[in-house]
Parts: C-alpha cells; structure tokens; sequence
C-alpha cells in the first residue's frame, strides 16, 4: 500500500513537471527546427521578436529632428525638386551608403548583401545598355553640330517634353525620391555640376560611385546644375509619342542639358548620358573626350587606353605598379588628362582575385554588383554564372583602388594603347603604330561587340565603332580624330595598337588572349622595352610587330604563327582587311593621304 500511494504521488509530481516544462519544451524544438530548416521562412516569422518601442524606423527618427537642423535640411528639403515639378513627400539628397543598402534590401526586389559586403541589385528587363532606344533632342541652337544618323536619332522637341513630363508624373508618385548632386570632371576648370533624380536606392548609390562625390561644403553651395538626370526607368515610354520605337527611351536635350530615362532599369545609361554631354562640350574648347581609362606611372609617365567595353580598359589601367587615374571615360587639355568619372564600372563576369585582384578586391560594402547570381545560404557570388546576362557588372569608388590617385587628374600621355578586340584572331598581340596608323586605326575603331554590353549581343560578332566609342560621340568622328593628332604631334606620344581577342583562330576555333601575356605586353610598353625592340612586319596590315617581348612566348607575337592552316590565315586576314577599307569608306572625304595611306592592303 505505501509503495503505490508513492508512485501516484511521484507520478503527479512527474505531471506537474512535464506540464510547466512543456511550454520551453516546445519552444526548444521550435527552435531547433528552425536552425534545421532554414529554407523554410515560415519558421522564422514564427519565431520573429516584436520591435521594441524604442526602435524607431529611419522615417520616424527623421520626423522628430528640427527643422533648425542645418544638416538635416541640406539632406532632406523636399522643396528641393519644386522648379522641377515634382513635390515628394520624402526625399534623401545624397544620403549615406547605410541607407541606400536599407532602402534597396527594403523596398526592392532581389537587393540583397553579399558575403562580401557589396550590395547586390538587379535591373529588371534590360541588362545592358539600349543604344537604339537613344534619342537626341533636334533644336536650332545645337542641331548643325551634331552627327545625325543611326547614332544620334533626331528627337522632337515636343516629344522630349512629353517624355519629360511623364517622367516627372512618375516620380510624383514615388513615395520616396534620391537625388544624388555630385560633380562630372576631376579638373575643376571644366567641372559640371550634376543632378540625379530617382526612385531606386540602387540607382542612387551606383551615381554616388560614378560621380565625384562633394563635400559637405561644396554640397551646401552647390546651386544649380548644369546636368539633371531624370531616371523614371521603371515606367514605360509612350510607343505612340512621336520619335518612340518602343517602350523604351533614353532621351538627351543639350540646349536644356537634361536626361529622361524611362523603360530601362540599367544603371549605365546615367553614366553614358554625361559621357554623351562631355563629348558634345568638350571639342567646343578644344579638349579631346576620350572613352578611354588611364593610369600613371612613378616618374608621371601617363598612358591612355582606348577600346569599347568588354577590350580591358577597367582591367588593364587596374595595374598594381601604377597609380590609377580613371577607367573609362577621359578627358585631354592643353595641360594634362583628367577623369570625368569619380568610380569605376567593371565586368564582372569570370572575376578572380587570381586574374584581377584590384578589381575583386573592390567588391565590398559600399560598391553595387548588377545582375549576379548568388549562393542563397551563404550569400558568395558566383562570378561565373551568366544565366542572367554575360555584362555582370561591379560599381565601385575609384577609391577603392588601392594605388588610385587621390586627385584623378595626370600629366600629358606618353603612350596612347588602342585596345581591340579581334574576334578573326588576324591582329597582333601588339604593333607599334605610325601617326597616321594611329590615326586610321582611331578612326575605325575596329573591335568586337562582346556579348551582353547590348541588349541582344549573345557572343562577339566584328564591329567598327569609330574614335573606340561611337555610340557616344556627338560631333562627327573627324572632330575628335584632328583634336588626337594634334595632341600627339604637338606632344609626341607613343601610339600602339593591343589586341585583347582571339589569337590561334577566329572565335569558336582560337582562344581568346591570355590576360597573363596581354598584361606583360603592357609592362614591355611602360618599361621602354617595346619602343626598342627589333620588329617585323606584317603583311596586309603592314603593322611593326615586334620579335620579343618579356614573359611572352615569342611565337604568338606574329599571329599567323599560332594558326595551324597558314593559308585560311591569311584568307581571313584578307577579309577583315577587306572589311576596314569598306568600314572607311565613310571618312574618305576630308582625310588627308597620309591617314589613307595607312590603311591594309588586302
């Protein structure tokens, strides 16, 4: 009898126990299935903890600071965009880089923060740029200055407006706005004040690495500017309004020096948009704007490289010897060259520390990576993955770059290298050129289209795009071409031609140039090595092709050396030969027979 009156009262004991034990019971294996099944978000907002009072959202902590706040007023005046006609209701002017990551991950879909630290964003429909979307505005004032055609498609007047003023409707409906007002042009003599207006964190933040950033002084007295960028991208164009071709437009007024972008998400048409501007200003005052990146040696030996995206400019001026001055966009006076640009932009497909460690090592908070795939989990970057597009892309502060120069201005170039990429695998690893091949080679711009940099480029195809960047010019070639040989004449630059393409056969049969060989051909040009070797030269193209070169095997030097059929060479090398005298036909007019004379003899 005692036995069981104890065991039923342990039993009630052991009852009681297990009843006040169960609720952290429960809890204990909620929490262990959720650490289980971290795929499962339903799990987490279970388990997600209630805000506390205290915590405030960024809004509500604006609302309580005064309005005798100097600062808070320079960065948050919602009358800033009234002369515009558009009246926010929230509107961040040049906000921190912690907010811009906030808002993206906040309010758009896909921003996240990669392992690395840089914030990852996605452009929606449009992965590269649309150049047949690009309009310029047709007006008295600057209409005979401009290179009419399939690069600069009139635009009425009245339509610019149109899409102006829906541009301006979106925007109105936003419940947030940024604006970004920074500088174009690192030589304050020709500097540009400019301002960007938009609904995505994303896009802020990309501008506020691509521009030159002020300081808070400069901020405070930066009046009007000279440049306004209205990005309303995520709303479509009107295919109706006159000069549409589609629900897409990037649209340019010089006389009212503004932008419209609607129907496109890609960031890189802002900064093409003020590349544009630059080009049109510029040769006005006898500076040549160049699409080009530069860098500068220890004894101020300055050396510009031209080419199109997807050449190496970014690459090859990220050079760990020298100090970096920009990667894309330039400008040369009378004095020297100075940067337009105050970040960099860099494909990042295929991106290694191994191949590219400045660049790699660039991707960190505060830089944006466009259109990347990622590990969910632990949120790596897969730099190899192009499901999305083959123009990743990483935007990032020039500073950033280690060995970048505190001011991006240089002295006068030394060596001008024009960067092509050889899709036939005809052209040499390096040549030296004449003036006057230098001159013909600037002039055609001949390269390939490297897939992704456009919309509906799948793999490279040969392409001629004059002064290496003709989807940017605004004033005919020959404009930019006489501004080039006055300045290397009158300077004595050193001119080369890199090819970045193929070499051992066309595309799909060759490989695409060793960025180990190309970077040490570089070297060979900064060293002085190049400019006294001993070279031979190359049929057809007639191109001084030097015999060696340090750490580059010296049979790829000579490019008919790494084909295995010597005859379907030279059949190919005709046939690109063939393609640039057809190419020149459009600047035979007004070309002088030296510049002629340098062309291939097929």
């Amino acid at each position: 009898m005692f036995l069981r009156r104890a065991l039923a009262t342990t039993q009630r004991h052991s009852s009681s126990f297990l009843r006040a034990l169960a609720p952290r019971t429960g809890a204990l294996r909620a929490s262990q299935r959720a650490f289980s099944s971290v795929t499962d978000p339903s799990v987490f907002r279970s388990l997600k903890p209630q805000k506390p009072e205290a915590f405030k959202d960024h809004e509500e902590f604006l609302a309580v600071h005064k309005k005798s706040d100097t600062t808070m007023n320079l960065h948050l005046d919602t009358s800033l965009l009234e002369p515009e006609g558009i009246h926010p209701d929230k509107v961040y002017r040049n906000p921190s880089v912690g907010l811009l990551y906030e808002h993206a991950c906040r309010f758009e879909k896909g921003s996240v923060i990669a392992s690395n630290g840089a914030l990852i964003a996605y452009s929606g429909e449009k992965r590269g740029r649309c150049p047949l979307d690009k309009r310029v505005v047709d007006e008295p004032t600057t209409n005979k200055d401009i290179w009419w055609g399939a690069i600069n498609i009139k635009l009425p007047e009245s339509s610019f407006m149109t899409n102006r003023e829906r541009a301006v409707d979106y925007l109105n409906t936003r419940d947030r706005l940024y604006v970004i007002d920074a500088f174009g042009g690192a030589d304050p003599k020709y500097r540009l004040k400019v301002r960007v207006i938009t609904s995505r964190a994303y896009h802020a933040l990309f501008m506020h690495n691509m521009l030159i950033r002020p300081t808070e002084e400069e901020l405070v007295d930066f009046g009007d500017p000279d440049f306004t960028i209205f990005n309303a991208g995520e709303f479509p164009a009107n295919r109706y309004t006159e000069g549409m071709t589609s629900s897409t437009s990037v649209s340019l007024s010089f006389a009212q020096r503004e932008m419209v972008i609607l129907g496109t998400q890609y960031a890189g048409e802002m900064k093409k948009g003020l590349f544009t501007l630059f080009n049109y200003l510029m040769p006005k005052q006898g500076v040549l704007s160049m699409h080009a990146s530069a860098n500068e040696g220890e004894k101020g030996d300055v050396s510009i490289f031209f080419g199109l995206s997807g050449t190496g400019k970014t690459t090859l001026s990220s050079d760990p010897e020298r100090h970096l001055i920009g990667d894309d966009e330039h400008c040369w006076t009378e004095d020297g060259v100075f940067n337009i640009e105050g970040g960099c932009y860099a494909k990042a497909i295929n991106l290694s520390r191994e191949q590219e460690p400045e660049i790699y090592d660039a991707a960190r908070f505060g830089a944006v990576l466009e259109n990347v795939k990622y590990d969910p989990i632990s949120r790596d970057i897969d730099y190899t993955d192009n499901t999305l597009t083959e123009n990743t892309r990483l935007s990032y502060p020039i500073h950033f770059i280690d060995n970048a120069k505190e001011q991006s201005v240089g002295p006068l170039p030394k060596n001008i290298i024009m960067l092509t990429c050889d899709a036939f695998g005809v052209l040499p690893p390096v040549a030296k050129l004449t003036p006057e091949q230098a001159m013909y080679h600037f002039m055609s711009g001949y390269t390939a289209k490297v897939a992704g940099t456009e919309v509906g480029v799948k793999e490279p195809s040969a392409t001629f795009s004059a002064c290496f960047g003709a989807p940017f010019l605004v004033w005919h070639p020959s404009k930019y071409a006489e501004l080039l040989a006055e300045k290397v004449e009158k300077h004595g630059a050193h001119c080369w031609l890199v090819n970045t393409g193929w070499s051992g056969g066309a595309y799909g049969v060759g490989k695409r140039m060793s960025i180990k060989y190309t970077r040490a051909i570089i070297d060979g040009i900064h060293h002085g090595e190049l400019e006294n070797a001993e070279y031979e030269t190359l049929p057809v193209f007639d191109l001084a092709v030097p015999k060696s070169c340090s750490k580059v095997p010296h049979d790829i030097l000579n490019p008919r050396n790494t084909w295995d059929d010597k005859n379907e060479y030279d059949r190919k090398a005709k046939e690109l030969a063939g393609l640039f005298l057809e190419n020149f036909k459009a600047f035979e007019d007004g070309t002088n027979a030296a510049i002629l004379g340098a062309a291939p003899k097929p």
